[in-house]
């Protein structure tokens, strides 16, 4: 009796939502694996694109896995982690997102079985730690260096591993010019990391065979007072001045006054504001400067002052461009055009305008230090310049990953095959529940080539059950086999030159295998909507009482 008359003991606040147990890691698997289901189709060189829709009204087509998790604007807390991920693996490795998403969400589907049938998670977790790290160790071994390569050989390897990734994307139908353009630009600026040295110039119209590379700096004109028609456009070795002041006549800031008893003093005053901006726009000429650039605005005076002196400037120059004119000609960006020395001047072998399309754009190419190049992408219409500009980007940390890793392994699912074969047959020599574990593990690697037949409309089980017998021969010959996306069999991938590097893939495998991990091992998801409105009301309550406040307070100060 005295037990029934125990009283009821409430923790949390009333509304507070609590979910937990297996019912609640098997919602949360779901979740992901219908996030999941939105980019399955994306994967590989006949991936789908997908027309993302935001409520501003723009339109985004995008084929990129990172992309379409961030515009997706996703609510469910244990299927961020998947946005997470694909973020992670953009920024670290730039290619490989999708994969990456689905990787996760097949470990997930393939622990879900066992999950109801009552397995611990942390068992699974810990067979899932343990598979990583043996398949990541098959990469290192299965993958083939490119380094000691001469420069050409290099290239040619490079734009091999750019075309792939390539294959994938909007652009994919000239994959090889742009792979080439993409390389060329990684190698120009060398081993600098910040990416921000390879500019991307989008300019509407003409055809994507159109786009070029330019081996310097590429802006479009800036606005432009009268006078500057006057100025040459073209020059051979100009010295280069930077600058981040106006050059115009400046209008006193802080209401200043001045009193004058005499009208003759009001002109010295006129006087002195023009000898100030004359005396700069000496200094800049007298520098021996030809192509004047400033951050700020260079106003009309200064335009036709530097016009008759056969000089080129240009202002309000974003602060992007005038940091990578800087970086490839060796200049100096100066706050003063007092004692402009010749050291902090900037130099190229050619400066011109050129019209592309019909926007005009500043070209400063043959740069001495050539840590610097713009690509100048050209296409019919806005949004696809984007995705090209977007796979563009994929395609340049690609190479720059292969350039400082140089290790390349076998695209096309064949390396996913491999590491999967190597793993069922590893998972044979363990006793016990850890076997089951391993082997779903492999069976989850599957889902790359898999998707990549269905994408491509072929019958998946037919290319799989191939695949699956030729990874099996004892020779290991069959490693570099993957799925042939051209004649819907198999194929040597390495053959083909279908690559990848190695750091895209055994990225994807840790970042997944985590995120698998994170997910198995939360059990319960607590809620609580009440705390957000009950902050609401109190602000609303608040402010109500100070309204009503100091209206009280006007009526008793008003006359009666």
């Amino acid at each position: 009796m005295s037990s029934m008359m125990q009283p009821q003991i409430i923790l949390l606040k009333e509304g507070t939502d609590t979910s937990q147990g297996k019912a609640q890691l098997v919602s949360n698997i779901n979740a992901c694996t219908a996030v999941a289901d939105v980019v399955r189709t994306t994967l590989g060189p006949r991936g789908m694109d997908k027309l993302i829709h935001d409520d501003k009204g723009s339109v985004t087509i995008s084929n990129d896995g990172a992309t379409i998790m961030k515009l997706l604007d996703i609510v469910h807390p244990a299927a961020k982690i998947l946005v997470d991920i694909a973020k992670s693996q953009d920024s670290e490795v730039g290619d490989g997102t999708t994969t990456v998403v689905l990787l996760a969400a097949e470990f997930l589907k393939e622990a879900k079985p066992f999950i109801e049938d009552g397995v611990h998670s942390q068992n699974l977790i810990k067979s899932y730690r343990a598979a990583s790290t043996l398949a990541i160790e098959k990469i290192m071994e299965l993958a083939s260096s490119i380094e000691g390569k001469s420069l050409e050989e290099k290239k040619s390897l490079l734009a091999k591993c750019a075309a792939t990734t390539l294959s994938s994307k909007l652009i994919g139908g000239e994959k090889e010019f742009f792979a080439s353009m993409v390389v060329d630009a990684v190698i120009a600026i060398g081993y600098d990391d910040r990416l921000n040295m390879i500019g991307i110039k989008k300019v509407p119209g003409g055809t994507m065979r159109d786009s070029f590379l330019v081996n310097g700096v590429a802006f479009k004109k800036t606005f432009s007072y009268a006078g500057f028609e006057q100025q040459p456009k073209k020059f051979l070795n100009p010295k280069i001045l930077l600058l981040n002041i106006e050059l115009e006549l400046k209008s006193e800031k802080e209401n200043a006054e001045i009193r004058l008893s005499d009208p003759s003093q009001y002109q010295s005053i006129v006087d002195a504001e023009w000898n100030i901006i004359y005396d700069k726009l000496d200094k800049c000429v007298n520098s021996g400067a030809k192509v004047v650039l400033s951050r700020l605005a260079i106003g009309d005076l200064a335009t036709q002052y530097f016009a008759d002196r056969d000089i080129f400037c240009a202002g309000r120059v974003t602060e992007e461009d005038l940091k990578r004119v800087a970086a490839a000609t060796g200049g100096t960006v100066q706050t003063s055009v007092n004692n402009v020395i010749d050291e902090v001047l900037g130099t190229c072998e050619v400066f011109e305008e050129k019209q592309v399309g019909n926007e005009r754009f500043n070209l400063f190419s043959g740069c001495p230090s050539g840590q610097t190049a713009t690509i100048v992408l050209r296409g019919g219409a806005d949004q696809f310049i984007e995705e090209a500009e977007r796979s563009l980007h994929d395609a340049i940390m690609i190479v720059r990953r292969a350039l400082k890793n140089s290790t390349v392994v076998a695209g096309g699912g064949a390396i996913d095959m491999e590491i999967s074969r190597y793993l069922r047959q590893h998972a044979r020599t363990i006793a016990g529940k850890s076997q089951l574990f391993i082997n779903s593990y492999a069976k989850a690697l599957e889902v790359i080539p898999r998707q990549l037949c269905d994408n491509a409309g072929f019958d998946a089980t037919d290319v799989l059950n191939k695949l699956r017998q030729k990874h099996a021969l004892p020779s290991g010959e069959g490693a570099p086999y993957g799925v042939d996306i051209a004649t819907g069999g198999i194929a040597d991938s390495f053959a083909n030159f279908v690559w990848e590097p190695a750091v895209v893939k055994i990225n994807a495998i840790n970042a997944a295998t985590e995120a698998a991990c994170l997910i198995l091992s939360v059990d319960e998801t607590i809620k609580n909507p009440k705390s957000e409105s009950a902050q609401g009301d109190a602000a609303a309550s608040a402010m109500g009482g100070r309204g009503r406040g100091g209206f009280r307070g006007r009526g008793r100060g008003m006359r009666r």
